[in-house]
């Protein structure tokens, strides 16, 4: 394409130097330009692509698109907002692979992961082939790659959907971040359907309050449209939660409700939580169906829920539907079992939310024979608040918190730890402190008795702490199975 063709989709860009350039690429990162591509220059929170748009040039960059004209001997595009213009550039230039796809976004604070694990695996048994963009790995084709973020960047993201396209992919599960919304990361993408988990206080060190954070992930329903056109576009949200009702509004669309509590499209009538599963009779607009679920807790029901009712709005059978359900035995890092024989449980979980942290305490207890030993942080550089809620949660649910810490990045993880102690400094006795994740963790396992449960919470999945500005290697659950090795030696001698 030329540089002609992308000032007409941006409408009042204003071009200077040669309009019939050829782009044949698009970069946003001055370490992957290659010959003929188009720079973007993106102001970030940190640094500002524009003081990068000469090593760009020096790189092959043939055209830059700017938001103010730099002294630079290549044709550039000028815009008020070069993120917004990345959104719209992108999916034009990977020829707007989400009209191709049946795509299905999820949002809300927790179970977003779950919720696109589960359907991934509906979909994937009902014959289709899927794609999938997530906070633990992105499916593209046949292949599974590591993730980086939640939601990448919009340039990422459609050519991502513009390969799961050309790998014969009719269905994209992705979980949509708040800070993606409020970025414009999916801004382009056209949604199938837009699903909504829960709300709970996280993020509020970006987003500032709880009443942004909704509006935040609003955005999801609000940028279904307003007409149906040759397809129709859906909204499912948590019937349970409050925020559901602000969500219904700001949507044109059908709105079909799941839930356990309230009336509901997909209900949940009558529910049997056992440490193995869950076994939970449900009420659908398509006949009724009990679940044997090998998922633990009543926040895996309402997980459960949400993917059934997705599911069923695309035309699928309630009975294989449930077969599909009752075959999932985990997510990696949420609620994972961490087995090395013994006499104690160990659960990793990326509970990192007051919420979260209270829903996985409580099916531990609906299980647990003995003691509930919780080690949890809290990471630095984000939302303080929320710091003495979690300690408060983790005291008032287990008969042992361990606070210690997360990825302190560049604060002070003492710090950190007093900010949580300062919820809980009325329970001595219920709680102790140490700095050091790994000893953390080892001193919960060596202090569990016979039939006690450590819960290890808060980073789930993630293999790596941060520490100041690195990235060190670590894994909850390899540090839990070393430990667990180390009490059985030391029961053996």
């Amino acid at each position: 394409m030329l540089l002609a063709d992308i000032q007409r989709w941006l409408i009042t860009a204003e071009i200077r130097g040669e309009a019939s350039t050829a782009i044949h690429g698009i970069a946003a990162d001055s370490r992957r330009v290659k010959p003929g591509d188009l720079f973007i220059c993106l102001p970030g929170f940190t640094v500002d692509g524009h003081d990068f748009a000469e090593q760009a040039v020096q790189k092959g960059a043939c055209a830059l698109l700017v938001e103010r004209f730099l002294p630079l001997a290549v044709p550039q595009l000028r815009v008020t907002d070069t993120r917004r213009a990345m959104a719209i550039i992108a999916d034009r230039f990977f020829r707007q692979p989400t009209q191709q796809l049946r795509l299905i976004g999820v949002t809300g604070t927790n179970g977003k992961t779950t919720v696109t694990y589960l359907l991934e695996k509906i979909f994937s048994d009902a014959g289709h082939k899927t794609g999938l963009i997530g906070t633990i790995r992105h499916k593209v084709g046949d292949t599974w790659i590591p993730s980086h973020n939640t939601t990448p960047d919009a340039l990422d993201l459609q050519q991502m959907f513009r390969q799961m396209v050309d790998a014969g992919a009719d269905y994209a599960v992705m979980e949509v971040s708040s800070h993606a919304l409020q970025l414009g990361r999916v801004r382009g993408c056209f949604f199938r359907t837009a699903v909504f988990t829960n709300l709970s206080r996280d993020h509020l060190d970006f987003h500032g309050t709880m009443e942004e954070y909704l509006w935040a992930k609003s955005l999801l329903f609000s940028g279904l449209g307003n007409s149906y056109g040759d397809v129709t576009q859906f909204a499912v949200l948590n019937a349970d939660d409050p925020a559901a009702d602000r969500l219904a509004q700001v949507t044109a669309q059908p709105v079909v409700t799941y839930g356990v509590r309230k009336p509901a499209d997909v209900k949940a009538l009558k529910m049997e939580l056992r440490p193995d599963g869950t076994v939970v009779d449900v009420e659908t607009f398509h006949g009724a169906i009990r679940l044997r679920l090998q998922l633990v807790g009543l926040f895996n029901v309402y997980n459960a829920l949400a993917a059934m009712t997705v599911a069923l709005l695309e035309g699928l059978d309630l009975e294989q539907i449930g077969a599909s359900l009752e075959q999932v035995t985990g997510v990696p890092g949420r609620f994972e079992r961490i087995d090395e024989g013994g006499d104690i449980h160990v659960i990793v979980d990326y509970a990192h939310t007051p919420d979260s942290l209270q829903n996985v305490l409580q099916a531990i207890r609906g299980f647990s024979p003995g003691r509930i030993i919780c080690v949890v942080g809290c990471g630095g550089d984000r939302d303080r608040g929320k710091r003495p809620l979690m300690a408060q949660v983790a005291v008032e649910y287990s008969d042992l918190a361990v606070f210690t810490s997360d990825n302190p990045r560049s604060e002070d993880p003492e710090r950190i730890l007093a900010d949580m102690a300062a919820g809980v400094l009325n329970q001595s006795g219920r709680w102790i402190s140490i700095v050091d994740r790994r000893e953390a963790i080892f001193e919960a396992i060596r202090r569990a008795k016979a039939g006690d449960t450590v819960l290890i919470a808060g980073k789930g999945h993630e293999t790596y702490q941060i520490v100041g500005q690195q990235t060190l290697p670590f894994d909850d659950r390899e540090v839990a199975r070393l430990a667990l090795q180390e009490r059985r030696k030391s029961g053996e001698r």
